[in-house]
């Protein structure tokens, strides 16, 4: 083959292309802020030209709003799957507030306290923040239901219920920007106090289910072996 013959260049779809460079907006969010996303910024994070990251997104405030929407996105799915082979109720809740307690959480609490800022100034991102609430709300609530229908949980009103636990899950993540790390167990705990009082739980339930799921997960580690082969196999 002549050495003059170029490699047929592969192109993206549309669908493709406009998913990356959301991607690639939603990854300088959470490392940076919302206000750091600009059609230059997303270019030189993909190596392409500002004028296509503009052919998608003429308005670069509907890519803030896509940017945030998928990351808030991501993370409702992993928090709340939809999957309810994922055990019981209790412990679905239970896992949902091990992931949402310490400094691995903070990233996208601080990206919520950006987004509710300056959506004051953004009536496209306010839109978007209010419909990622209500999922929130929805995924919560649906998960409460469960709980309520299978006997795990007693609560007379869940859709109240869940307002006053993501209340107190976004009065604590307010405080992830200037959070110095001696906060007392007891704010720490306190989503999952009020959940646990609020469902009808014994104080330390979901603690307990979150510490037994963990425990599951590191056996099963230990058994496969870290990289997923069996123990001992020396694959």
């Amino acid at each position: 083959m002549s050495s003059s013959m170029q490699r047929k260049r592969i192109r993206k779809s549309p669908s493709d292309r406009r998913a990356e460079i959301v991607d690639a907006a939603a990854a300088i969010a959470l490392a940076e802020g919302l206000e750091c996303i600009t059609l230059r910024r997303v270019a030189e994070q993909l190596g392409v030209r500002p004028g296509l990251i503009s052919h998608y997104f003429p308005a670069v405030e509907d890519l803030v709003a896509e940017a945030f929407g998928t990351a808030a996105g991501a993370e409702l799915n992993a928090l709340l799957p939809t999957d309810r082979a994922a055990g019981t109720p209790t412990d679905r809740l239970a896992r949902f507030f091990a992931l949402t307690t310490g400094a691995a959480y903070d990233d996208i609490s601080r990206l919520w306290i950006n987004a509710r800022h300056l959506s004051r100034y953004r009536p496209v991102l306010r839109d978007r923040v209010g419909h990622q609430e209500a999922l929130w709300r929805g995924r919560l609530e649906a998960l409460v239901r469960d709980g309520v229908d299978c006997g795990e949980f007693r609560t007379a009103d869940p859709h109240v219920t869940v307002i006053r636990i993501l209340v107190v899950i976004d009065g604590l993540g307010a405080h992830a920007n200037t959070e110095t790390g001696d906060r007392p167990e007891a704010v720490t705990r306190m989503a999952v106090s009020t959940a646990e009082r609020e469902l009808g739980l014994a104080s330390g339930t979901l603690t307990g289910h979150g510490a037994a799921l963990d425990a599951g997960r590191t056996d099963a580690r230990a058994a496969s072996g870290s990289d997923g082969s069996p123990a001992g196999s020396g694959a």
